[in-house]
């Protein structure tokens, strides 16, 4: 591909990821998942592997259960037996699934299910905790709840498709252990001897039906520390920063303190050859995630000894959850409907497209810092620059051959990774700006970033905030390339992008949240997301 030939119209609409990015990563962002913390997916990463010797896999990592304080004890963050966690993948564009991988979860108490004991007198008596002494080892005798989970390749539509086959482990069996949660360090040690620990539960695995020789792969599911860096607080408290703090790039840091790094949540995360994932000759693939619970469900008024015992589900799955591009449904979707795109699918995405064409965010930007809604907002609506990404991705970079509009996170397989110290935290619009506009595009050393795809240094956040305040807009002046024609498949949407339209004008190039994605730590190589924080220091 000539990225040479990229148009800054084809860049401002990368940078206008926007439409389905917001201030905050998706943790409670709807009304019912508050309610199921445990199914509630709050990030999704899809890209190319740039750990060394692994650069032709793409890895994917969805995490859930958010916000965990790592003192949560004595249960601790145990993923649902009861819930299905999938990670699908769109090969051909059209909006449906082709690839999805299931993950089921199984939680089973010691000693044949009666859990660890301790002779107390006369007597055997299972202990309340989940540990009963240190712990080293995968299958180690002091933990009381053993982890553990399978994982499924289903081809074709996720309920009606080829009915899936086995992921399994390259010494053979598919079932995988997960790693408990890092309890504290009495229990695990420093950070470095639970690093060691959760390092013995990356697996080696075979994934059915891949091109002879490509068919490795690697699957990790744990806790990690949280890798997404937000002003969370003051941010939901109607942004709690001047305006002017908020533009001044001398002050990225200055909120730093308000972000969310002392928390944990649980990566699900697999890495798959690129081979494996593409259909034909289009390197382009979408990606989302979602968690599904049974239709029905029974509480016992007098459980049965065991391990979650209260609870009888069953009827057809019924998604609660969904995540493609980070942060649609936080801000973007409107509270009436934000548990309806939960349980939506891709292929129906049109029905929140006034969301994405006449978004609310720079209104309410505009009314909570400046008392004006229309004080920040552009006025090029409808915001086709948005609705291209939201819909169909960006022509040149990670739009498929053909294509059904539709939200998910799109990666083209045939852009090389680029080395974590050489990422541009602000992906391929981070790019352009560095080398002075398009026309040096030729310099670019990093268009593997965010909106293609997404790495967890991209700082989604401030590519948002600059591309919802109409910075490209500025940027590229009266440049012909960003007057987009109607979105394919959607009739009536056609709109400019003018520097005439950006109340912010020049200044809305340089907004920010006050926290640098690119300053949080991660690991060199896969999983990716860093040691998670122990519930003890």
């Amino acid at each position: 591909m000539n990225f040479r030939k990229l148009s800054l119209g084809v860049v401002a609409a990368a940078a206008a990821c926007a439409a389905g990015v917001s201030l905050a990563s998706s943790h409670r962002e709807a009304p019912f998942i508050t309610t199921s913390p445990k199914v509630d997916g709050t990030d999704f990463y899809m890209f190319r592997s740039y750990e060394p010797s692994r650069t032709d896999y793409v890895t994917l990592i969805a995490n859930y259960q958010g916000l965990q304080d790592p003192y949560g004890g004595p249960n601790y963050f145990k993923l649902d037996p009861n819930a299905l966690y999938e990670i699908h993948v769109d090969n051909n564009g059209d909006a449906r699934e082709d690839l999805t991988f299931q993950f089921r979860f199984k939680n089973t108490l010691a000693n044949g299910g009666k859990g660890v004991e301790l002779p107390i007198g006369d007597k055997s008596v299972a202990i309340s905790l989940t540990q009963a002494g240190a712990v080293t080892n995968i299958s180690d005798a002091n933990l009381n709840v053993a982890e553990t989970y399978s994982v499924k390749l289903v081809r074709g539509d996720r309920r009606k498709g080829d009915g899936g086959k086995d992921v399994v482990k390259a010494a053979g069996g598919a079932t995988f252990e997960k790693p408990s949660d890092y309890i504290g360090v009495k229990t695990f040690g420093n950070s470095a001897a639970y690093a060691a620990y959760a390092a013995k539960h990356v697996h080696e695995v075979k994934i059915p039906g891949c091109p002879a020789g490509k068919d490795a792969g690697r699957v990790f599911v744990g806790q990690r520390q949280e890798g997404f860096a937000v002003n969370l607080g003051p941010i939901f408290d109607l942004v709690n920063a001047t305006a002017a703090q908020i533009t001044d790039p001398a002050l990225i840091n200055a909120f730093a303190a308000n972000s969310i790094q002392d928390k944990n949540i649980t990566s699900i995360a697999i890495e798959v050859h690129k081979d494996c994932l593409t259909a034909g000759n289009d390197p382009v693939v979408g990606g989302w995630t979602t968690a599904s619970l049974r239709q029905a469900r029974l509480l016992s008024g007098a459980p049965t000894s065991g391990y979650q015992t209260s609870e009888k589900s069953g009827g057809a799955w019924t998604q609660v959850s969904r995540l493609g591009q980070p942060l649609v449904n936080e801000v973007v979707i409107g509270l009436r409907d934000k548990d309806k795109f939960n349980a939506s699918k891709p292929s129906g995405d049109g029905q929140f497209l006034d969301y994405v064409t006449n978004p609310t965010l720079p209104a309410l930007l505009g009314l909570v810092l400046t008392g004006d809604p229309k004080g920040l907002a552009p006025t090029n609506l409808p915001r086709t620059d948005l609705a291209t990404v939201f819909l169909t991705g960006i022509t040149g970079v990670n739009k498929p051959a053909t294509v059904t509009p539709s939200e998910m996170l799109r990666l083209n397989t045939a852009i090389a990774p680029v080395a974590f110290a050489a990422q541009n935290r602000l992906g391929v619009a981070g790019e352009v700006l560095r080398v002075g506009g398009v026309a040096n595009l030729a310099q670019a050393t990093d268009l593997a970033g965010f909106p293609n795809g997404r790495r967890p240094k991209d700082d989604v956040v401030d590519i948002a905030l600059v591309a919802m305040l109409g910075g490209l807009c500025v940027i590229n002046g009266d440049n012909d390339a960003l007057k987009l024609n109607s979105i394919p498949g959607v009739s009536g949407v056609t709109s400019a992008c003018k520097p005439s339209s950006v109340p912010l004008g020049a200044t809305s190039a340089k907004v920010h949240d006050g926290v640098d994605q690119a300053v949080v730590p991660f690991l060199a190589g896969f999983p990716y997301l860093n040691t998670p924080n122990p519930g003890s220091r």
